[in-house]
Formats: C-alpha cells, sequence, structure tokens
C-alpha cells in the first residue's frame, strides 16, 4: 500500500491537490493510504517552504503547485 501525504494548511489549492491524488489513485485502482498533513511543524520536517505539496512513502514529489491528475498518476504510480 502506497502512503499519500498531502502537506499543506488546508487552503483551496491544498483541497483541490487532495482531490486530484485521490482521484488519480483511484483511476490506477492502487492500493493507496491519504493523509492530510496539515501541522506546519510536521510540514518542515519534511523540508517543504511552499504547499501544496504531495509526499508518496515520505517523499516529497512535488511542493508548490497543483499538477493535473495525469502528471499525479505518472508520480505515484
Amino acid at each position: 500500500m502506497k502512503k499519500l501525504q498531502i502537506l499543506g494548511t488546508g487552503c483551496p489549492k491544498c483541497k483541490k491537490l487532495a482531490e486530484a491524488t485521490e482521484e488519480a489513485a483511484k483511476e490506477l485502482g492502487m492500493d493507496y493510504e491519504l493523509e492530510k498533513v496539515s501541522d506546519i511543524q510536521e510540514i518542515m520536517k519534511f523540508g517543504v517552504m511552499m504547499t501544496p505539496a504531495l509526499a508518496v512513502d515520505g517523499e516529497v514529489k512535488f511542493a508548490g503547485k497543483v499538477p493535473s491528475v495525469e502528471d499525479i498518476k505518472k508520480i505515484i504510480a
């Protein structure tokens, strides 16, 4: 099971990223756990300065933007 983490404080872009990530994972039919990390101290532990960000299995894949569902599928597949 992949652990997908949305790093962000709950802004509209963070919500959009969470929705797009969930859609991408469902389209791929993958087994995943989606976690929203909103605590700024936790986000900083990832070394992220710009939110939203997506971490896959604890590794940050991108930050500061909301990629398309297709791009997310490439990242998490």
